[in-house]
């Protein structure tokens, strides 16, 4: 079964990384990305959480702030939901959590809403992951228009993470002839244990989860007999564990930009298009 996680997760990963950004940039994943996870208490899911994280997204909103972030709530394993931030490097990182510091009406608002949230909550955690090129296929996604994301992490054994990289070519090998078959994986930077490594699989529909679990004998075929008795002896020599879950997107949580509301509007909402008129309209007159 584990063997078929990792093959169903190579097989169909069509992914971006889960961040709200601007048009131009959710086709493809950030280099960094900032996961922020939120453990949400039995009967405390729904609209219950959503309406303590609507503060926050007004606090951002308010300020106008250019920095957004995406939020998925579990369908699978403990209800939970996770916060998504992308960045093109560090640096970047370091100075959006500095212009938010010196911003004393945003923080101000900020811990007020936090102290909300967190009567709702079992328990919160953190974790920062880099882009890993090499081990990606053809990554991008149309991100506005997905609904759901297959979240697959991996714990390698220690000493191992070449053997997992071999891995990763040699699924990338077996698909680089078929052009809608994609992935984006991540490598733990901070938060998780060393030789944790994610993937991403942004879905459209709960049709497109049919098509996938349907495509197993494709892989093997893709593959050939004799590489995958290889990858097999390398997946049982190299991963400890693997886990999947799936998140749906979460409009109402999620804090975006413009133009990325403005590629779904039905979806994502109009009144955040509102929002954002109206923002630039005050501005205007100023």
């Amino acid at each position: 079964m584990k063997m078929r996680a990792f093959t169903a997760c190579f097989l169909v990963a069509v992914t971006s990384a889960a961040i709200a950004q601007e048009a131009h940039k959710t086709n493809q994943p950030p280099k960094i990305l900032v996961m922020s996870r939120e453990f949400v208490k039995p009967g405390r899911t729904g609209t219950m959480h959503e309406k303590t994280e609507a503060a926050f997204i007004q606090a951002f909103a308010s300020q106008n702030w250019p920095t957004h972030y995406l939020a998925v709530d579990s369908l699978s394993g403990k209800p939970r939901s996770l916060f998504f931030t992308g960045y093109d490097s560090f640096d970047a990182w370091e100075k959006d959590a500095l212009a938010v510091q010196k911003n004393a009406a945003l923080n101000t608002a900020l811990q007020r809403a936090g102290l909300t949230d967190a009567d709702l909550l079992a328990d919160m955690d953190g974790a920062t992951f880099m882009l890993r090129e090499d081990l990606s296929l053809r990554p991008g996604a149309d991100l506005p228009h997905m609904r759901y994301f297959e979240i697959t992490r991996f714990q390698v054994r220690p000493g191992h993470d070449k053997d997992f990289e071999r891995l990763a070519k040699m699924a990338m090998v077996a698909w680089d002839k078929t052009p809608d078959v994609q992935w984006a994986t991540y490598e733990i930077a901070y938060g998780a244990a060393d030789g944790t490594f994610a993937i991403f699989t942004p879905r459209k529909s709960g049709a497109e989860l049919d098509h996938a679990f349907a495509e197993g004998k494709d892989f093997e075929t893709a593959m050939g007999e004799e590489n995958m008795k290889q990858f097999r002896e390398l997946w049982a020599s190299t991963v400890e564990s693997s886990e999947s879950n799936l998140f749906a997107f979460n409009p109402r949580m999620s804090y975006m930009g413009e133009e990325f509301t403005k590629a779904d509007p039905d979806f994502w909402g109009v009144k955040a298009l509102a929002m954002h008129a109206k923002k630039k309209g005050e501005e205007a007159k100023k």
